[in-house]
């Protein structure tokens, strides 16, 4: 059986570059019976930091699903396809609503869409601690 599993402290390049490329993804999070909650987004990746983000509106369900997780954030996954190319990153995000964090995901938004988001004030960042990466970039 093949792995498809990616060294987060070496992923290989072409895996990078696909999370680069202007694609939309998708955010997997759990609600209360379990059940998955599977939105289309948009999302950047930090491999250095280790940090993906999706910016989003503070009164979504995926916010208010990661909130209720509490302190040691919900469990998600984040996911892109292109053909046979596939990525996915997994781990524990948290609502960011301070103006720093917020832009910074505007910013890294900005670079990868190649557009700026459209004004939200009610903006909020999904920051998720990558600990595990699957794929074939």
């Amino acid at each position: 059986m093949p792995s498809y599993s990616v060294d987060l402290d070496a992923p290989d390049e072409s895996y990078v570059a696909f999370w680069r490329e202007r694609h939309l993804s998708t955010l997997t999070t759990l609600r209360p019976d379990g059940s998955p909650h599977v939105v289309p987004v948009c999302v950047t990746w930090d491999p250095e930091a280790g940090i993906a983000r999706v910016i989003t509106s503070g009164t979504s369900t995926k916010a208010a699903l990661v909130r209720a997780a509490g302190a040691q954030g919900a469990r998600v996954a984040v996911c892109q396809v292109d053909g046979r190319r596939w990525a996915t990153l997994e781990g524990r995000a948290r609502v960011r609503e301070d103006r720093e964090a917020v832009a910074e995901a505007e910013r890294r938004f900005t670079e990868r869409y190649g557009r700026e988001p459209r004004e939200n004030p009610l903006r909020v960042a999904l920051e998720i601690r990558v600990e595990r990466a699957l794929g074939r970039g």
